[in-house]
C-alpha cells in the first residue's frame, strides 16, 4: 500500500499540470482566433463598399440645396442618385468617359442664370469665398449638381454593383476616371448654359492665367456661344503691384478662342479689393472690380 500510495500523488500532479497547459493552450488559441477574426472584420470594414453612406450624403446634400433654393424644387433627389450611379457602377474606374454622365446632367433641372455666371481657373478659394458671401454671381459649384458632388470621391469596379469612396484613381492617374469625367461633363453643361454677360476670374499671380490645359480652356471656352452670350469679362486677380496684366500673351490666346462676335474685356483687380467685398457683402456687385 505504501508503494502504491507513493505513486498516486505524483500522477495527480502530472494530470493537473497537463490540464493547466491544455487550458492555457485553449485560451491562447481562442485569443488568436478572436484577434484574426477582428482583424479580418476591420479589414473588411475599411475596404468594404460604401454605397449606402455615399447615397445618404448625396441625397442629404441634394435635399438641403433644394430647401434653400426653391427654384430647384422640381428636382427629385432619388432620381438624381439613380442617374448618377448608373454612370460608373460596374465599370473600370479609369474608363468612364464624360458622356457617361449625360443622363445625370439631363435629370437635374437647373434654371438659367443669365448675366450672373462666373467661371474660374486657378482661383478656387477666392472665387468661392466671394460667391458664398455675396449674391452677385454663380459658379458651377453653386448649382445643384456642383454643390452636391463638390468635395466627394467615388468610383465603381468591374463586375461589382457597389460604389466605392476609397481606392479610387486620383485626378491625374487616368484621363477618364470617374471624378474627373464628372467635372468635365458638368463644366461642359455649365458652359453650354452661359448666357448674357459672362465673367471669368483668372489668376494673375501665375505665369499663364489662361492655361491651355485647364478645364476652362479645354472645355468651357470652347462651348461659349455668341448666340446666347453678349460678352466675356475677365477679372484678373493680382497681388499688390505684382503679377501679370491683361496684356499677357495667354489672354491674347483667350481672345482668339472666343467668337469674335462676343465683346471681350479684361480688368486686373487686386486680391485685396475682392477680399474687401467678401468682408463687406453688402457692397454693390459692380464696385468689386
Amino acid at each position: 500500500m505504501e508503494h502504491e500510495e507513493s505513486h498516486r500523488f505524483p500522477r495527480k500532479k502530472r494530470r493537473t499540470r497537463l490540464c493547466l497547459i491544455m487550458g492555457l493552450c485553449a485560451v491562447f488559441s481562442l485569443v488568436v482566433i478572436l484577434a484574426i477574426s477582428l482583424g479580418v472584420a476591420l479589414s473588411h470594414r475599411l475596404s468594404s463598399p460604401s454605397s449606402e453612406s455615399l447615397k445618404k450624403t448625396i441625397i442629404d446634400k441634394c435635399e438641403a440645396f433644394i430647401q434653400n433654393n426653391k427654384s430647384s424644387s422640381a428636382n427629385d433627389c432619388q432620381k438624381i442618385w439613380s442617374a448618377f450611379e448608373q454612370a460608373f457602377v460596374g465599370k473600370d474606374p479609369c474608363n468612364v468617359p464624360m458622356e457617361a454622365y449625360d443622363l445625370l446632367i439631363h435629370t437635374v433641372i437647373q434654371d438659367p442664370v443669365c448675366n450672373r455666371m462666373l467661371f474660374w481657373s486657378k482661383t478656387k478659394k477666392i472665387v468661392h469665398d466671394f460667391t458664398e458671401k455675396t449674391d452677385c454671381f454663380l459658379t458651377l459649384e453653386d448649382t445643384l449638381v456642383g454643390f452636391v458632388m463638390n468635395g466627394l470621391t467615388w468610383c465603381g469596379k468591374e463586375e461589382s454593383n457597389e460604389t466605392f469612396t476609397t481606392g479610387c484613381p486620383g485626378w491625374t492617374d487616368c484621363v477618364n476616371n470617374t471624378v474627373r469625367s464628372f467635372w468635365n461633363r458638368a463644366s461642359a453643361a455649365f458652359a453650354d448654359a452661359a448666357c448674357g454677360d459672362v465673367t471669368a476670374m483668372l489668376n494673375g499671380s501665375i505665369a499663364t492665367p489662361f492655361s491651355p490645359t485647364s478645364i476652362f480652356a479645354t472645355i468651357e471656352v470652347k462651348r461659349f456661344k455668341a448666340a446666347k452670350m453678349k460678352s466675356l469679362s475677365v477679372v484678373l486677380v493680382t497681388k499688390e503691384n505684382e503679377g501679370t496684366t491683361c496684356d499677357d500673351p495667354s489672354l491674347k490666346d483667350l481672345q482668339k478662342e472666343i467668337d469674335p462676335k462676343l465683346k471681350y474685356n479684361c480688368k486686373a483687380v487686386p486680391e485685396s479689393k475682392i477680399q474687401d467685398c467678401i468682408s463687406q457683402p453688402d457692397t454693390a456687385c459692380g464696385a468689386c472690380w
